[in-house]
C-alpha cells in the first residue's frame, strides 16, 4: 500500500509583495516568507541582486502557477551611480577594476547620454549574473575567475529619468523590459562619458502591476505575525492581479465545469487568438485559457479550486 506523502505547511494562496532588504538573496527571502506564512508551496518572480533592495513578489500556493508571467513583466528601478570607478561586479560590492578622472560633465551632457539608451538596445549580460552557461551560473564561473563570451540581447528601456546629479554621482529611475541589467546600463553610461561607472545602490520600485506602496519589509511582517497568522493572510493579494494584461472572460457554470475538467469549450465572443483570464459567474478566478486554432477556449493554466477552499 502506497503511503501518502504528508504535506508540510498550509494550503494558503496569494501574492505577498516583499520589500527585500540589502544582503538577503531572493531565495533567502522566499524561504523566509514561506516559513513565516507556514505555506506548503512558494516561489518568487525573478532574482533581485543580493545588494539590491525593493520589490520582490512572493507567490504562495496556487499563485506559483502565475509567477512565470511576472517574470516577463516590465520593471522599474532606482539606481544611484558613481562615475570614475568600474568594478568586477558593476556595483559597490565588487573589486575596483579601474579609476579614471571624471571630466567636467554638465547636466545637459548627462541627459543627452541617457537619451541614447532609451528604446530598443542591445545589452551584454554581466558575468556576475544568474544566467547559465553549460549548466553553470555565470556568477559561479566569475567567482572562480573564469570569463566566458556572452551573446548580446535585445532589451527595451522605456524611460530614464535623471533624479539627481552632483559631482561624480547621479541617480536615475529606469523603466525597462525583463532581462535588463541596470549594472550593465550604468557601466555603459559611464563608458559613453569616458570615465566608467558603477552602481552604489539599486532598488526595484515596480514589477508588472505591483508598486512600491504595496511592499512590506520583513520587520513589518514579523510585527504583524505576532498578532496572529490570520493577520498575515490579510496582506496577500489575489493571484489574478498578476495577469491583468490579459483580457477576461466569464463562463457559465456548465461551460466552466467542462473547462476545469481539461476540455476545450465553445464560447461566443472569443477573440481570434491569445490568452484570457477565466472566471465563473461567481467571479471566481479559474485560471488562464488560450484560444485554439479551431476557435474554442482551451485550458492553459488552471487553478486548483480544492486547495483554495481547503
Amino acid at each position: 500500500m502506497t503511503r501518502q506523502r504528508k504535506k508540510r505547511g498550509r494550503d494558503i494562496s496569494g501574492i505577498l509583495v516583499l520589500d527585500k532588504p540589502a544582503g538577503m538573496s531572493s531565495n533567502g527571502a522566499l524561504q523566509h516568507i514561506k516559513r513565516l506564512f507556514n505555506a506548503n508551496k512558494a516561489g518568487h518572480t525573478g532574482n533581485l541582486d543580493v545588494p539590491a533592495t525593493g520589490l520582490l513578489p512572493i507567490c504562495l500556493g496556487e499563485a506559483t502557477k502565475v509567477s512565470a508571467y511576472l517574470l516577463d513583466s516590465n520593471k522599474t528601478y532606482r539606481a544611484r551611480c558613481k562615475l570614475g570607478i568600474t568594478t568586477t561586479t558593476g556595483d559597490a560590492a565588487g573589486e575596483v577594476l579601474s579609476e579614471l578622472a571624471v571630466p567636467e560633465i554638465s547636466e545637459l551632457k548627462l541627459q543627452q547620454v541617457l537619451k541614447q539608451f532609451i528604446g530598443e538596445i542591445e545589452q551584454v549580460p554581466p558575468m556576475y549574473s544568474a544566467l547559465k552557461h553549460n549548466g553553470k551560473r555565470l556568477y559561479e564561473l566569475a567567482y572562480k575567475g573564469i570569463e566566458v563570451e556572452r551573446k548580446s540581447r535585445n532589451i527595451t528601456i522605456h524611460s530614464i529619468k535623471l533624479d539627481d546629479f552632483a559631482d561624480d554621482e547621479f541617480e536615475i529611475t529606469v523603466a525597462c523590459t525583463k532581462g535588463t541589467y541596470i549594472r550593465t546600463l550604468a557601466e555603459d553610461i559611464g563608458q559613453k562619458l569616458g570615465c566608467g561607472a558603477h552602481i552604489l545602490t539599486l532598488r526595484r520600485l515596480e514589477a508588472g502591476p505591483f508598486k512600491e506602496s504595496q511592499m512590506f519589509t520583513p520587520a513589518k511582517l514579523q510585527e504583524i505575525a505576532e498578532q496572529g497568522i490570520e493577520q498575515l493572510d490579510k496582506l496577500l493579494l489575489p493571484m489574478d492581479l498578476a495577469l491583468m494584461d490579459f483580457p477576461e472572460i466569464s463562463l457559465s457554470e456548465d461551460v466552466a465545469y467542462y473547462l476545469c475538467q481539461g476540455q476545450a469549450v465553445t464560447v461566443s465572443g472569443l477573440p481570434k487568438s491569445g490568452r484570457l483570464r477565466i472566471y465563473n459567474k461567481s467571479d471566481q478566478f479559474l485560471g488562464l485559457g488560450e484560444v485554439s486554432d479551431d476557435g474554442r477556449l482551451a485550458p492553459k493554466r488552471l487553478i486548483n479550486q480544492v486547495e483554495l477552499e481547503s
